[in-house]
């Protein structure tokens, strides 16, 4: 991403060419590209407006709505500009993309887009997606299953294949296996295989992939702490030690956090956050946050309180539905869980999730619930604490910059009989929710009266006796916000239907 300031972008807005639509597509990608969206749509909609006719100026528009979770504005702009322009590729896959975004039917539109653009394994992908999405999964998997065995380097399909397959239920790694037949050597698929195993929570598959690409491809040193982290993750906590040992140190926050949560469910909380603490002004390493969240309450740090004590980073409220209302909703999210099985690298365990932005659907209950949703997180934000430090280490969460607000991704999560979250985080985010939107009616009438309950700074996985900061309650209506890097997860709960929607808000850019 370019690195503009904001009174740049400004001075860059004050010249906007509204009377040439090409070059105010080139200057509007220029600042999408820096990362200033909410800046150009007020001036898209303008060019769009004067130049009706113009494909350019409809895309420009799109592109800026689409980039402000504008849904609704991004897919007709990109309509018209299809209507106008089409044998435009990028045009063609942008509608096709808004259009899945919206929750509308893409898969022929995806299919008109490809021949286009030959080459873009991304409308390939998406096409797949548009296939779920349309209730025709086998579709999508034969689609890409049939690529993937003409061109088995191809990395993203592999990816897309093994997330739609797993969600149906079926062996996610079908694709990669066959691959790894074929073409042994590649390390890329290798790392793949690995990397989507342990996303399936199927460690002994994990470890066996790992050891067969150390026969393939000799000493690695990604692979030795891949097998070091299978191994501590299944417990095998002296085996870790030697392949980190054999991986070596390492500064690089991307790999960091596997040595750390590794030292963390050894019970050496003091190695852990040594290890962190150096890294936290590097890029990517806001990541690290939660671990060395959990080392200093191990070790009874005071900055632990510092960061995560105060109450106003947690917020309940009401979402201000009707019985009714409430109701309403449930029943059209049950419409929208095509999936038969959790996404492979998500949290649930009992249940289902939905695929894609829920937010960026325009039907209007979806649209009414992101309104109210937005309305509140404005609320709770405004209610935070100023900027704040303890040394030289700024607070995560009390950012400078608190606007815009925007979306980062959001779903429906549905869990039956028993169903949980385990405990984790979303460290890309800087907000994160759980709203709860139907519950079973036995909920809370059992011995264990924390049945279902959203547990707030567990992590039971890595450091079982460390209590939670707070246990919240779930009713119907109620949202509850905390900051991503929170360890948050649910408990489980005897039998019934628990529906929640849950979304993250990103990180506002840090001028």
């Amino acid at each position: 991403m370019t690195s503009v300031k904001h009174a740049e972008a400004l001075a860059r807005m004050a010249q906007f060419p509204l009377g040439d639509p090409r070059a105010a597509l080139g200057a509007g990608v220029a600042l999408l590209n820096a990362d200033y969206p909410e800046l150009l749509l007020p001036h898209a909609t303008e060019c769009a407006a004067r130049h009706p006719g113009s494909a350019q100026a409809q895309q420009l528009l799109g592109l800026a709505a689409r980039a402000c979770g504008e849904s609704p504005t991004a897919y007709n702009a990109f309509r018209t500009a299809a209507a106008l322009a089409p044998r435009d590729s990028l045009i063609a896959h942008s509608h096709a993309r808004t259009a899945l975004e919206a929750g509308l039917p893409a898969a022929a539109l995806f299919a008109a887009a490809g021949p286009l653009a030959p080459q873009d394994g991304t409308i390939l992908t998406g096409h797949a997606a548009a296939l779920l999405a349309e209730g025709r999964a086998d579709e999508g998997i034969a689609l890409l299953t049939g690529i993937l065995a003409a061109n088995p380097l191809w990395l993203d399909g592999h990816r897309s294949l093994a997330a739609l397959r797993g969600q149906m239920g079926m062996d996610p790694l079908a694709s990669l296996t066959d691959a790894l037949t074929r073409t042994p050597q590649s390390p890329d698929l290798h790392h793949l295989s690995i990397s989507l195993a342990l996303q399936a929570r199927d460690l002994v598959r994990a470890g066996d992939g790992a050891a067969r690409a150390m026969i393939a491809l000799g000493p690695q040193r990604w692979l030795s702490l891949m097998a070091a982290h299978i191994a501590s993750e299944r417990g095998a906590l002296d085996e870790a030690d030697q392949h980190f040992a054999a991986a070596g140190p390492s500064a690089d926050p991307g790999e960091a956090w596997m040595r750390a949560r590794h030292l963390i469910r050894r019970g050496e909380a003091l190695p852990a956050a040594a290890l962190l603490e150096p890294l936290l002004g590097q890029p990517g390493a806001h990541a690290l946050w939660p671990y060395l969240s959990l080392a200093w309450r191990m070790a009874d740090d005071p900055r632990a309180d510092w960061l995560e004590s105060d109450p106003r980073l947690v917020g309940v409220y009401d979402i201000g539905y009707s019985e009714s209302e409430l109701a309403a909703l449930a029943a059209h999210l049950r419409t929208l869980h095509q999936a038969k099985a959790p996404p492979l690298d998500q949290s649930v365990r009992g249940g289902t999730q939905t695929d894609g932005n829920l937010l960026l659907r325009i039907e209007p209950a979806v649209q009414d619930l992101k309104a109210r949703l937005l309305a509140i997180v404005n609320q709770h934000v405004a209610q935070l604490p100023p900027p704040d430090r303890t040394g030289q280490l700024w607070h995560p969460t009390l950012l400078a910059a608190r606007a815009p607000l925007r979306i980062a991704g959001a779903w429906s999560v549905r869990l039956e009989n028993a169903g949980f979250h385990t405990d984790h985080v979303h460290p890309q985010g800087w907000f994160s929710s759980a709203l709860y939107v139907a519950l079973p009616e036995t909920l809370g009438q059992g011995e264990d009266d924390h049945a279902g309950w959203l547990s707030l700074g567990e992590a039971r996985d890595l450091v079982p006796g460390l209590a939670p900061l707070r246990l919240v309650e779930p009713k119907p209506g109620r949202l509850v916000l905390f900051p991503s890097i929170m360890w948050h997860g649910t408990r489980p709960f005897p039998q019934g239907e628990r529906l929640t929607v849950a979304f993250d808000i990103a990180r506002p850019r840090q001028d």
